[in-house]
This record gives C-alpha cells, structure tokens and sequence, in this order.
C-alpha cells in the first residue's frame, strides 16, 4: 500500500452504530493484537454483518447464552466463538448495548508480524494467504477464547486494537451474500469486500452438514 495508514485508534462511538453501517466501514481498518512476541497487524479487507435478533445467521438470534453474552454488551468488544471443535473467529460487536449485533472478521492483509504468524499458517503458499477466511484470520494472529469480551476500544493496554487505517475508496467495497450461511438468513447481501484484493476469501454457498449414519451406538 503506497499511503501510510492513519494510526489513530477508533472510538467507541464508531461501534455504537447500527452493524449495516460498521461492517463496510471496517474495511481498510488496521487491527492491531499484542502478544508476548511482538505486534501482529492487518487490514482488514472482508468482513460479514450479522443483526443479533432479526437475523436468523446470528448466534444471538434465539437469545442470550453463555456462548454469545458478549455480544448483548457494550459496543467495541471482541467476541471469539470456537467451531467445528478446530478453529476460532473473531468478531467485533456494534449498535447499542443490548442489541447483539456484531460484524465476522473474515480476511486481511498481515502488515505487521508476519515472521510471527507463518509458523501458526504453515500451510499457507504465500503471505496473502495467511488470514485469508476467518478461522485462518484468528490462527494467523493468535486470537483465541481468552480474548473473548476483550474491550478494542480500551486504550493503549488493551492486547487488541481497531486502527483508522486506510479506508478503500467507496467504488472499491463490493457486497454479496454471506458464506456458509443458510436457511431464512442467506438471502442477506451482508459480506463486504475490498474489490480484486487478493487477501479476499473464496465466496462458498451454504452445503447443509450430512448426518452419518446410525452405528448402532450412542451419542452424546
């Protein structure tokens, strides 16, 4: 990238908008995490909405749990899922307190760290490749359950943090259908992206999970 990213960190007021607003306006974010080996940072360039209660993608659709409580509180806090019994995503929450909206980090560029995240991506062909899907996206840049509920807005002490960044030009943020996503939410055109950038995830329709069949033997 030719112009020097604005390192300015973003507010709270930034979050407390309605998700359909933040999640375009994410791309082009600087994402900052602090871990005991250095600095690890990306731009962000493909992310996926997500509108709590009236959205039926949302993990908060049915309400509040243990696993999403995260994302009923305030805006500008990380919340991390674990999934598939593998892999972590992270996600930012957005709106007002209470609504449980959030936006899915799904693909970045590594600017900063990249000797860092390789061992954790070795199966990555080239550095483009290293946060390119969201569970790639949180291996890359260590993110795990321990930073779920972490505030991004709290100020230079916080292991994680939301930079201005370099916004892209509005012409260039492209929108689609939301990957993997099925049933009543997967019409929504909420997955954003940077246009031909090659750090953008590989859009891949709902497949519904196939049941294997009964072996005779119990199930928990």
């Amino acid at each position: 990238m030719s112009e020097t990213p604005d390192r300015t960190p973003l507010p709270r007021s930034f979050f407390d908008r309605p998700v359909l607003e933040v999640a375009p306006d994410l791309l082009g974010r600087t994402l900052v995490h602090r871990v005991p080996e250095g600095v690890l940072e990306l731009r962000l360039t493909e992310v996926e909405a997500y509108a709590g209660a009236v959205d039926p993608g949302s993990h908060a659709f049915r309400g509040r749990t243990t696993r999403n409580a995260v994302m009923f509180g305030p805006p500008g806090h990380v919340y991390v899922y674990f999934t598939y019994g593998m892999w972590h995503c992270m996600n930012l929450v957005c709106g007002p307190e209470g609504e449980a909206s959030g936006v899915l980090l799904r693909a970045g560029e590594v600017l900063r760290g990249a000797d860092l995240a390789r061992p954790r991506r070795r199966s990555a062909r080239s550095d483009r490749e290293l946060a390119k899907g969201p569970a790639r996206l949180a291996t890359a840049l260590d993110i795990g359950l321990s930073l779920n509920g972490t505030d991004a807005c709290g100020g230079p002490d916080t292991p994680v943090g939301l930079l201005t960044g370099t916004p892209p030009a509005p012409e260039l943020v492209r929108n689609g259908p939301r990957t993997g996503v099925g049933g009543d939410g997967a019409p929504h055109p909420w997955r954003f992206w940077i246009d031909d950038d090659p750090t953008v995830s590989p859009y891949r329709p709902h497949t519904p999970r196939k049941r294997p069949l009964d072996s005779g033997r119990a199930t928990t």
